[in-house]
């Protein structure tokens, strides 16, 4: 699996320095043999795989209330035990939201190392993210033990002050693609 999930990486073209720097930390972590799935709640390793799925549509985002995290932040979870990142984002749209992927790309288009903050703070969130094909009209059903809300936010009006740190930088590769 460590493999599949190098090769997911290797297919990602840096937006910055900042991105570069991430995946060539994320390669040597992969290469060293720790752990990369998060084995128990919250933070068993310390470090682990997560899968963000940002669903768009036009010019806007869907982003979920999270309870732990206390953010604004793209869906997604954590990739399970020997998991294809890509199955994460499968049976995550799924659990969460009640939808089927609708991937835009066939790979992740960014990648994220991340210390964590909020209610489960001090791990380090290594994040895969997909982009899917989203519709706003489309009724949403979301897991209210993990969101307080999901909502749709037109790329200008994101909440930035309260969202995932790479989120700004996201919307600008975004851009590119």
């Amino acid at each position: 699996m460590r493999q599949v999930i190098r090769s997911e990486i290797n297919r990602i073209n840096p937006l910055d320095e900042v991105e570069t720097a991430h995946i060539s930390d994320t390669l040597n972590w992969i290469d060293s043999g720790a752990g990369l799935f998060r084995l128990a709640k919250p933070a068993t390793p310390p470090r682990h795989l997560i899968s963000y799925f940002v669903l768009i549509d036009g010019d806007y985002v869907l982003l979920v209330d999270h309870i732990n995290a206390e953010l604004w932040l793209p869906t997604g979870g954590h990739v399970d035990l020997d998991e294809n990142p890509r199955e994460t984002v499968r049976r995550e749209a799924f659990e969460e939201l009640r939808i089927e992927a609708n991937f835009m790309y066939p790979s992740p288009i960014f990648l994220t190392v991340t210390e964590t903050v909020g209610l489960t703070a001090g791990h380090t969130d290594v994040s895969l993210w997909y982009v899917l094909r989203g519709d706003r009209t489309e009724q949403l059903s979301f897991d209210g033990s993990e969101f307080r809300e999901v909502r749709w936010f037109h790329r200008n009006q994101v909440p930035l002050d309260r969202s995932d740190p790479h989120i700004e930088r996201f919307m600008s590769k975004l851009d590119l693609q």
